[in-house]
């Protein structure tokens, strides 16, 4: 289970070449991450603790939980406890010739978000797993997987209600973030789903609340902890723009002039000084 479940999504040009597999095991990736995808998805607990927000409710999904995401929903989900998997049932619109099945995936889109499932579906899922584990190439047997749990899902499930994170813009959590993140990159997405928020919607409450973009929040961040490295005087400038997250040295020495009005090593040399 080594799947990021970002690489679910296909892009337009390469659909037929990456389109899903009808059900997937997944390990979640340990960071939020956030998008959507244009079918319908059953996500349900396997190991692990996981978060997730969808249509703006915010939950966990444990083993025996699960979640149903909507066709262009954006969505947010990472591990947040161990190592979180999870199986993905991938459900395309089906053709006007599979009606039985368009219900199916119409009423599970009208059902809470988040489900439970009771003891004799979970020992079925159980058994069908490892098998899939143990045969991750076997298209046939995703498949079966897929029809099997949708087949039973809807007489096996209920609701279920657990302290629920609301979605808000949080700074003191973003900030959080980018300190545990500020030596790779680091996207907007990624910013978002830290604090349960759409892409769109978190981009436009930060420039509400800040008065600036993320991106450029995150470059001041890496700028004012090179600043800090260069004052402690142990590390050489490119082990500086190394850990604060930059491509390179001369990308480091670029931007660092650009917002400080000097280069690292004139800020260097005159903080020496003093």
């Amino acid at each position: 289970m080594k799947t990021p479940l970002d690489t679910m999504k296909p892009t337009h040009n390469d659909a037929k070449v990456l389109s899903p597999r009808p059900a997937e095991l997944i390990t979640l990736p340990s960071h939020m991450d956030c998008h959507d995808h244009q079918y319908t998805q059953i996500v349900i607990g396997l190991k692990g603790q996981a978060e997730f927000d969808v249509r703006g409710i915010g939950n966990r999904v444990g083993p025996g939980q699960g979640c149903v995401v909507t066709p262009s929903t954006n969505h947010a989900f990472g591990g947040v406890e161990n190592q979180s998997d999870i199986l993905v049932l991938n459900l395309q619109t089906p053709t006007e010739d599979d009606p039985l099945m368009l219900q199916k995936i119409n009423d599970l889109s009208q059902c809470d978000v988040y489900f439970k499932l009771d003891n004799q579906i979970q020992r079925i899922i159980h058994l069908l797993v490892g098998e899939m584990d143990a045969h991750p190439d076997d298209l046939l047997l995703s498949r079966a997987c897929n029809d099997t749990v949708m087949a039973l899902l809807q007489r096996h499930i209920s609701a279920f209600q657990t302290p629920r994170k609301d979605s808000r813009f949080d700074l003191d959590v973003i900030d959080r973030y980018i300190e545990r993140h500020i030596g790779r990159r680091i996207s907007v997405a990624q910013l978002a789903g830290s604090v349960f928020l759409g892409e769109s919607q978190f981009h436009m409450l930060f420039k509400e609340q800040i008065g600036i973009t993320p991106h450029q929040y995150v470059l001041n961040k890496r700028i004012d902890l090179a600043k800090a490295l260069i004052e402690q005087g142990e590390l050489t400038i490119g082990q500086i723009a190394e850990l604060t997250g930059f491509s390179g040295q001369s990308t480091f020495t670029h931007t660092f002039s650009r917002l400080q009005g000097l280069s690292p090593s004139q800020y260097k040399k005159q903080y020496s000084v003093k």
